[in-house]
C-alpha cells in the first residue's frame, strides 16, 4: 500500500515546537528518551502485535498476554534495563497482566507495611519475579466498606501460626488481578483475631499455589472470576476468587511494621506511626491520577486526527467537503476534551510532588498535611477517572460509525479503562470522603488555619462576599478572574452544605440527607484544584517557541468549558451574573478558532506510536480508509465467502423449504 500522508497539511500550519512540547508532555529530555527509546522498541518486536486481541478467545488471548508478559521479562534482563526503563516498556506493551498488580500493589505493600526483616526477606524475591504476587482485599461482599471484610486470621499459640479462614460465601476474595491463575503469593487482607479478641483488618503474606507444579495449596481454592465487559480489554487479566479453610501460614507473614503479635498471642503497636500506611495509599492514587491522562490522551489523539481526515457536508463547486474537525459543535466536545488531557497530566504531574512531601513529612512525624493531603488524592482519584472514563465514550461518538468499529481501538480502550472508576475506591464514595473533610474546615476555621489545596477556604469570608468582576469577554483570559470564580463556587457550595448539616437533627442525619449536594460541593473542590494546578504550569517558564502559549490557550479551554458545563453552580451561587456567563462563553468560542491550527501537532506531541495507539482511526499518516477496507477481511467471517451455516439455514429459507408447522 502506497504511503500518503492524509495530515501533512495540519501539521504545516503548526504555530510551536512541537519537539518542546514533547518534552514538557514527558516531564523532561530525560523522560522523553526513555520513552522514545522503549516505545519504539516494543513497536519492532512482532511479539507485541495486538490487533488481534479483540477477536481472540478467553484462553487464546490469555496465554498470549502470559507470552507477552515473559518476553517483556526477558527484554528487560537481557538488556539490563534500569527500573524506569522498565517501567515504559510495560507501559508500552499495553496490556493489563499480573504483572501490573506484582509491580504496582504487591511490591508496594510489602515495602509501606512489611518491617525492615520482613522486607529483606521478600522483595529480593519479588523483584526477580521468583514469586509473583497479588493484593488480595476486596471481597465478594465487601469493597469499599473494608473494615467489613470478614476473612479471618486466627492466631494459634501453640504452633506459632495464623489460620486463614473465608468463613462465609461473601468473605470469598474476588476481583484481585492476578490471583486467578498466576499469582503464586498474596497480600490478604484478614480480620486479625487473638485471645478471643477481633483487632480488625491487617495484611498477611500468604502463599497460595506450589513453586514446584503451581497446583494450589492445600486448603486453599483459587479461580478466575469469568469473563469481563468489552473484547480483548481487561479479559487479559486474570482478576481471581480466593477462599481459605484453615489454612495456616506461620505468625511471621503478618505484615509487621505498624503492629505485631508475638509469640504468646499478644498484640502490639510497633513505634512507627500508624499514619504511615497512607503514603502507600497517596503513591497508589498518584499513579492512577497520571494513568488519566494516559488513557484520555489515546482516546483524545484518535478523535482528533480522525476528525481532521474525515469530511462531511459543504462542498462546493465540486470542491472537497468540509473537515469535520472545523465545525464548531465538533470543537465544542473536542477540544475541551484536549485540554483536559493536559490539565490532567500536570496535575498527574504535581500529584508526585505531594506522595514525596506527604513521605518525607510521615518519616519526620509530621501529620498536619495528612487529612487534605487524603481529601486530595481520593478526590482526585475520582474526578479524573470519571471524567476520563466519559471522555474516551465521548471520542468514541466523535468518530461517528466508525468509532464502534473494534479497529478504532476505541471500544477496547474504554472497556480496559473503565474499571479504574471502581478499583482502589468507588468514586462516589471517595467524593463523600472528601466532603466530610470539607465539612469538617468548614466547621474548624474559626481555630484551625487550612492549608494546602485547601487554603482558599481561610478566606471564606471574603468569597462569600464578593462577587465577579469581568465586564468583557477578555477578563476572562486572565488567571485571578478565573481562579477566584473556581475558589468562590467551591467555598460557597462547602459552606451552604455545612450550614444545613449543622441545622439537620445530627450531622450524621444531616449528611445522610444532603449526600447529593455534598458530592457535587467535593467534585467542585476537586476541579478547583485541577484548575489552580493547570495555572501554576502555565506561569512557569516553559522553554521552546510557542509552547507556553499554547498551554495557557489550552489552560483557558479546560477553564471556560468547566463554567460553562458547571454554570448552575456558579449562576445558583450568586457569584455571577447571566451576563457574565455569556461573555464566558464568547471568550471559548474564540479560543476555538486559536487552538484549531494546532490541534492536530498537540497530540502529535504525546508522542505515540501508531502500534501503542491501536487505532487505524489515530494513524499518524491520517490513511484510514485503504487500511479500514483491509482490515475487515481479517476477520475469521471473512475466511470464506459462504459462511458456516448456509446449507443448514440459509438455503431452506431462500429455497422456502423450512417446514411451517401448522396450528
Amino acid at each position: 500500500m502506497a504511503k500518503v500522508d492524509q495530515l501533512a497539511h495540519e501539521r504545516k500550519k503548526a504555530q510551536f515546537d512541537v519537539g518542546a512540547l514533547k518534552v514538557v508532555w514527558a516531564g523532561s529530555q530525560h523522560a522523553l528518551q526513555i520513552s522514545d527509546r522503549m516505545a519504539k522498541l516494543v513497536a519492532s518486536d512482532p511479539v507485541f502485535l495486538k490487533d488481534d486481541r479483540p477477536r481472540l478467545s478467553r484462553k487464546e488471548l490469555f496465554r498470549k498476554t502470559l507470552h507477552k508478559a515473559a518476553h517483556a521479562w526477558k527484554l528487560i534482563v537481557d538488556l539490563r534495563l534500569s527500573e524506569e526503563e522498565a517501567s515504559r516498556l510495560r507501559f508500552f506493551v499495553d496490556e493489563p497482566a499480573y504483572t501490573d498488580l506484582h509491580w504496582g500493589m504487591f511490591i508496594p505493600a510489602i515495602k509501606g507495611q512489611a518491617n525492615e526483616e520482613q522486607q529483606q526477606e521478600w522483595l529480593p524475591l519479588a523483584y526477580k519475579m521468583q514469586i509473583i504476587g497479588c493484593y488480595a482485599q476486596t471481597e465478594m461482599g465487601h469493597g469499599s466498606n473494608v473494615q467489613g471484610l470478614e476473612t479471618t486470621a486466627t492466631f494459634d499459640p501453640n504452633t506459632d501460626e495464623f489460620v486463614l479462614n473465608s468463613p462465609t460465601l461473601t468473605s470469598t476474595k474476588w476481583w484481585p488481578g492476578g490471583l486467578g491463575k498466576v499469582s503464586t503469593h498474596a497480600i490478604v487482607y484478614a480480620r486479625l483475631i487473638t485471645d478471643g479478641q477481633d483487632y480488625g483488618v491487617h495484611g498477611f503474606i500468604a502463599q497460595i499455589r506450589s513453586l514446584e507444579d503451581h497446583q494450589s495449596l492445600p486448603g486453599v481454592t483459587v479461580a478466575d472470576i469469568g469473563m469481563k465487559f468489552g473484547n480483548g480489554a481487561y479479559n487479559t487479566m486474570d482478576n481471581g476468587l480466593l477462599r481459605f479453610d484453615h489454612v495456616r501460614i506461620p505468625r511471621k507473614q503478618m505484615l509487621m511494621r505498624l503492629s505485631k503479635v508475638t509469640r504468646e498471642g499478644k498484640y502490639l503497636h510497633s513505634d512507627v506511626p500508624r499514619q504511615l500506611v497512607y503514603g502507600t495509599m497517596v503513591y497508589v492514587r498518584q499513579t492512577i491520577v497520571s494513568d488519566a491522562s494516559n488513557y484520555l490522551s489515546r482516546a483524545v489523539c484518535i478523535a482528533v486526527r480522525y476528525s481532521a481526515v474525515r469530511r462531511q457536508f459543504g462542498s462546493q463547486a465540486g470542491g472537497p467537503e468540509i473537515q469535520v474537525i472545523d465545525y464548531k459543535t465538533q470543537q465544542n466536545r473536542l477540544f475541551p476534551l484536549l485540554a483536559t488531557v493536559y490539565a490532567f497530566r500536570f496535575v498527574g504531574e504535581w500529584m508526585k510532588w505531594l506522595y514525596l512531601d506527604v513521605t518525607k513529612r510521615l518519616e519526620a512525624k509530621d501529620f498536619s498535611t495528612l487529612a487534605e493531603a487524603h481529601a486530595c488524592t481520593a478526590g482526585l482519584k475520582s474526578l479524573t477517572t470519571s471524567v476520563t472514563a466519559d471522555g474516551i465514550e465521548d471520542c468514541r461518538k466523535l468518530c461517528g460509525g466508525h468509532g464502534y468499529l473494534c479497529s478504532s481501538g476505541l471500544p477496547e480502550l474504554f472497556a480496559v479503562y473503565v474499571p479504574a472508576c471502581t478499583y482502589e475506591g468507588d468514586n462516589t464514595v471517595l467524593l463523600l470522603q472528601v466532603a466530610r473533610f470539607l465539612m469538617k474546615t468548614v466547621q474548624q476555621l474559626r481555630s484551625k488555619r487550612p492549608v494546602g489545596t485547601a487554603a482558599y477556604l481561610g478566606k471564606l469570608e471574603y468569597l462569600l462576599e464578593n462577587n465577579c468582576t469581568v465586564s468583557k469577554a477578555e477578563d476572562w483570559l486572565k488567571p485571578s478572574v478565573v481562579l477566584e470564580a473556581f475558589e468562590a463556587r467551591s467555598a460557597r457550595l462547602a459552606a451552604n452544605c455545612a450550614l444545613q448539616v449543622s441545622q439537620a437533627s445530627s450531622p450524621e442525619a444531616g449528611f445522610s440527607e444532603l449526600s447529593s449536594e455534598l458530592v457535587n460541593a467535593a467534585k467542585a473542590h476537586c476541579e478547583l484544584i485541577v484548575v489552580s494546578k493547570f495555572i501554576e504550569k502555565v506561569q512557569q517558564d516553559i522553554p521552546g517557541e510557542g509552547v507556553k502559549h499554547q498551554l495557557e490557550l489550552l489552560c483557558s479551554v479546560y477553564a471556560l468549558s468547566l463554567l460553562q458545563n458547571r454554570l448552575g453552580d456558579f449562576l445558583s451561587t450568586g457569584y455571577l451574573d447571566s451576563e457574565q456567563s455569556a461573555l464566558a462563553t464568547d471568550q471559548l468560542r474564540a479560543l476555538y478558532s486559536q487552538v484549531r491550527p494546532n490541534a492536530v501537532v498537540l497530540v502529535d506531541a504525546f508522542n505515540y506510536t501508531d502500534h501503542f495507539l491501536g487505532s487505524i482511526l489515530g494513524r499518524y499518516d491520517g490513511n484510514v480508509y485503504p487500511h479500514l477496507y483491509e482490515e475487515a477481511f481479517k476477520d475469521p467471517l471473512n475466511e470464506a465467502v459462504v459462511p458456516e451455516g448456509y446449507e443448514e439455514h440459509i438455503r431452506p429459507l431462500l429455497k422456502q423449504q423450512v417446514k411451517i408447522s401448522r396450528l
